[in-house]
């Protein structure tokens, strides 16, 4: 199976040597680093570049643990900048690596160097790219296979089957690529807790995440309803007998959000023209994420509704 992903692709070579650097953002999983590494690399080389004008690191990666340092980093990507031919510098899971900023911002003026990164955490919110980077850093948001992507990637199978499928267990790519239903719901489920909940509870110290853990559930039971820290710190109280204020509820909602997990959709005051704050509604980055924490238990028309909300900022960026 071929996954392709053409629009972002496309996009990437389009923004090519346009002074900025080039931000790709994105919930841990959904293809960062395929696009970037696997994609875009063999793009750049069917035009003609060589892989000595290529520079790849995958910083997440053990063996390049001694390259998180910024000043050994800077060391690394000048050594090789070998010549005044344009250079591909493709930084993967660049986060890990502490005053990143400035180390990027050290090739602004480069003649020589076209920057690509990746990131999946707050640190890569729009706000902080267009500050962190002098405003030159532009950022390309990744979100999980579409369905149209999925269907051009399985050509051959029933649209139906595919479609139920999807609805299913969602669009992150290693998931679409297994065969057995059993391995996607034991991945969902692992990808949850050792990954986007584990690297949650560290980033931000969390030691008891009983109420963290209960509360991403009950925003993935109640998809596509308006709610607000208020209303869910009632609900809190009066059905699990819990405590949490509703300012613990903001700040955790504010790190699901930062992690790319959940996506806010705010209401549209069309006599005032602005947005309403609250109560708005919420919707998980992944519709198989999002089943796999009810166990499946509700794979309804709210998810539907949720990936239509999402479709929706998927493709906004190029008029879909």
């Amino acid at each position: 199976m071929e996954i392709r992903r053409d629009a972002l692709l496309k996009r990437l070579m389009d923004l090519r040597h346009n002074g900025m650097i080039k931000v790709i953002t994105g919930m841990r999983r959904c293809g960062k680093s395929y696009l970037l590494f696997r994609l875009f690399s063999e793009a750049l080389k069917a035009e003609g570049v060589s892989d000595e004008h290529i520079v790849m690191v995958n910083l997440e990666d053990r063996r390049n643990k001694v390259l998180r340092d910024p000043d050994k980093l800077l060391e690394y990507i000048d050594s090789k900048l070998k010549d005044d031919q344009m250079h591909y510098v493709l930084l993967d899971e660049v986060q890990l690596v502490s005053d990143f900023e400035d180390v990027l911002n050290s090739y602004l003026q480069a003649k020589n160097a076209d920057l690509y990164v990746t990131g999946s955490n707050a640190r890569f919110l729009s706000k902080d790219i267009v500050t962190g980077f002098r405003g030159r850093g532009l950022e390309i948001k990744v979100h999980p296979l579409s369905f149209l992507e999925i269907r051009d990637a399985r050509p051959d199978e029933p649209v139906e089957n595919l479609w139920v499928e999807y609805m299913t267990y969602g669009g992150l790519p290693q998931v679409v690529t297994m065969t057995s239903a059993q391995e996607k719901v034991v991945y969902l489920k692992s990808l949850f807790k050792h990954t986007y909940l584990k690297d949650i509870k560290e980033r931000y110290d969390i030691k008891l995440d009983g109420d963290l853990e209960e509360l991403i559930s009950t925003l993935a039971s109640t998809v596509g309803g308006l709610t607000n820290p208020r209303k869910l710190a009632d609900t809190f109280r009066t059905v699990k007998k819990s405590t949490i204020s509703q300012d613990t509820i903001k700040v955790y909602i504010d790190y699901l959000q930062d992690a790319f997990i959940i996506e806010r959709a705010l209401r549209y005051d069309i006599k005032g023209r602005r947005y309403i704050d609250t109560p708005s509604k919420f919707y998980f980055e992944d519709l198989g994420l999002r089943n796999a924490l009810l166990n499946f238990r509700q794979v309804e028309k709210s998810s539907l509704d949720g990936k239509c909300h999402l479709q929706r900022i998927t493709y906004s960026w190029n008029g879909c």
